[in-house]
């Protein structure tokens, strides 16, 4: 009987030991796929100055335009709660936008080799972006089924793992890339 015991009390530790490394690697990937989606912002950053400076030479009566975007970047930098960054970011993507279509009216920007430069730089971060995000949401799924799915969360409510937010931008619309036209 005590044998049956120890056998028993063995699988129930090995079944507890496997169940917390599967729930560490998770939660890991997560922070894994968060670090992705946050070079890729960081990069964002980086090119919008330099963006908002090639248009500002062009369009000079477009300021409250430039300092707006601005104004955004610096929100969604300094922003660290997921569940807050998604909207600014949609916010910014927009801005970003609408700085590209002032930028199409003047065909001396459209034609400048730095300009279209920066402009195939942040297709490319935006690109990046999204497939980072939905690489991190899967991550961020698949952490959270874990923690509610029995008998994983047994397990998960012991050791207080939490639920992770999904990185998501605040409208159906703001959720796909923005496009931006290549001249």
């Amino acid at each position: 009987m005590l044998i049956f015991l120890i056998l028993i009390a063995s699988v129930l530790l090995l079944w507890a030991i496997l169940i917390f490394n599967m729930l560490v690697r998770d939660r890991n990937r997560v922070h894994a796929a968060w670090s992705d989606i946050d070079v890729q912002l960081n990069r964002r950053y980086d090119l919008i100055p330099r963006l908002v400076e090639a248009v500002k030479q062009y369009a000079k009566y477009e300021q409250s335009s430039f300092e707006a975007i601005t104004e955004l970047r610096a929100q969604a930098q300094n922003t660290a709660v997921i569940a807050d960054k998604g909207p600014l970011e949609g916010e910014l993507g927009t801005g970003v936008l609408r700085l590209i279509a002032v930028a199409e009216s003047y065909p001396d920007l459209r034609a400048s080799e730095n300009f279209l430069s920066l402009q195939r730089d942040l297709v490319e971060v935006e690109n990046h972006i999204q497939y980072a995000r939905r690489y991190y949401n899967g991550a961020v799924r698949e952490l959270n089924t874990r923690i509610d799915r029995f008998p994983d969360l047994i397990i998960a409510r012991q050791l207080r793992f939490r639920h992770e937010d999904y990185f998501e931008l605040e409208s159906a619309d703001k959720r796909e890339t923005p496009m931006i036209g290549q001249s």
